[in-house]
């Protein structure tokens, strides 16, 4: 199938800024995109889109399909890399067959769904019957957009969701999820002594999306840079600054903490480093090859971290739950409940944040796993909360449109699909507290490293994903 016009659209979107919370240009341009074609528009006060196309002729008595994906993107960028999300375009590379962006995340994830619901739309010979697109806000922060969503938004009872990763799969289930964050407050005091100040890090990590790879054995830079201060301790170093990850859905791929050594020690505690070194690029040379350590001197420092607190917080970082808690016992291979450690960051006023997730398709699971999360924290003094919560969406094995899309995928490529359900959060449970009669399902083409640097788009599977899509549309009856 010819998917230039969908790969055109998917370009512009690149060059507009749209981190999540900041979806001001990409409103702005869905809008101005419906008027220029002269289609039914509507914007809520949350920030959702939704474009109104009428039934090509023929169609006019086929149900209303809703497309649906988020118009924001996860903002991610290498270690020293300069780009600035709020105004700079994705820069991207066509590489053996995969668009990728080397430095930064690319925004397919979502961005890809957008672009081929704007081709559709932008095409009056593709037969359909009446289309609602709708584009979410701040899918990726809290799924705050399909959370603000009113009873009567839009009127379609059949749901495509575009926003999968894997082509030849149709996704009919997904887990729910909540944040945690943990809050300690410390107090600086005066560096005694004779010191060395050295700045020791984890980099060079995978990362990725903290549902769809907490399972692939990515290393976690926090919870191994933890594991290192830890061990330090027993040396008597002081912990200057701390930093690691960035967003609560993707797993921190680097970390870093500036420490004070005591001159006596420095020795000690760089041949402790370099053991640690080869420990954890050993460890993981298969899931991770790249992941490793580094140690830089830095100027000096007249204060540091109460020393009571910097225990308590580095033993709740070396303690905190990550990874896979709880495998499916109904669905094979399937993640049933996790834990994401996602980043620290340091705060004005002598606070530290430790952000987090957890996942699960099972909604007391979820609410254990986040309790766990909170009582480490807890027991370490950290004042602890939980926010963005959000429902799982339970799989419809008897679903109509499943069926429909099915018999279109066989009758294309003469296989079946795989239909299951993801350990990712989609939106598509919150649709359904204010619309529980929707029939839905979400697929999408092939990307990979969603959520990190590095994401790509296999452009072959693009073809098969629009191919695919019309024909879907085309057999809605």
């Amino acid at each position: 199938m010819d998917t230039k016009r969908v790969l055109s659209f998917f370009q512009e979107i690149t060059r507009i800024p749209r981190e999540s919370g900041h979806e001001e240009q990409i409103i702005a341009y869905l809008q101005q995109y419906a008027a220029a074609r002269r289609l039914e528009c509507k914007t809520d006060k949350a920030g959702n889109v939704l474009i109104i196309k009428e039934a090509t002729p023929g169609y006019e008595d086929r149900p209303t399909v809703v497309l649906q994906s988020h118009s924001d993107m996860v903002c991610e960028k290498n270690d020293g890399v300069v780009h600035d999300f709020s105004k700079d375009p994705i820069r991207y590379e066509i590489r053996d067959g995969w668009m990728v962006a080397p430095d930064t995340t690319l925004g397919a994830d979502d961005g890809i769904g957008i672009a081929a619901q704007l081709a559709l739309m932008d095409d009056d010979q593709i037969p359909h019957g009446r289309i609602e697109s709708l584009f979410t806000v701040s899918e990726e922060t809290g799924l705050d957009g399909a959370k603000a969503l009113k009873k009567g938004f839009f009127t379609g009872k059949i749901l495509l969701n575009l926003d999968d990763e894997d082509e030849g799969e149709l996704c009919v289930g997904c887990a729910g999820g909540v944040d945690t964050t943990a809050l300690f407050h410390y107090k600086s005091k005066a560096l005694p002594g004779s010191h060395v100040i050295t700045r020791f890090g984890v980099k060079g990590g995978i990362g990725g999306h903290s549902g769809d790879d907490i399972d692939k054995g990515r290393a976690n830079a926090l919870q191994l840079l933890s594991r290192f201060l830890k061990d330090a301790l027993h040396y008597k170093i002081d912990l200057c600054e701390i930093t690691g990850g960035n967003k609560r859905n993707a797993i921190a791929r680097e970390a870093s903490a500036v420490v004070a050594i005591p001159a006596r020690s420095e020795n000690d505690v760089v041949k402790l480093f370099n053991r640690f070194v080869k420990e954890i690029e050993s460890e993981y040379a298969t899931t991770d090859p790249e992941v490793t350590g580094f140690a830089e001197p830095m100027p000096a420092r007249k204060e540091a971290i109460d020393t009571a607190t910097s225990r308590r917080l580095i033993l709740a970082l070396a303690a905190a739950p990550h990874g896979v808690l709880a495998m499916s016992g109904d669905i094979k291979g399937l993640v049933e409940t996790s834990s994401n450690l996602a980043s620290i960051k340091m705060l004005p006023g002598g606070r530290i944040r430790i952000g987090s997730s957890q996942r699960s398709a099972i909604n007391s699971a979820r609410k254990a796993a986040g309790e766990k999360f909170a009582a480490v924290f807890e027991l370490a003094g950290a004042q602890v909360t939980h926010e963005s919560e959000y429902p799982g969406w339970k799989p419809n094995m008897n679903s109509h449109i499943k069926d429909i899309c099915v018999a279109a995928y066989r009758r294309l490529f003469r296989k079946d699909p795989t239909v299951r359900a993801i350990h990712a959060g989609l939106e598509c449970g919150l649709f359904l507290e204010q619309y529980p009669d929707l029939d839905m399902i979400s697929f999408g083409p092939t990307l990979r490293g969603v959520h990190a640097p590095g994401e790509r788009l296999d452009l072959a599977s693009l073809d098969k994903f629009w191919a695919f899509l019309l024909e879907v549309l085309k057999s809605v009856k």
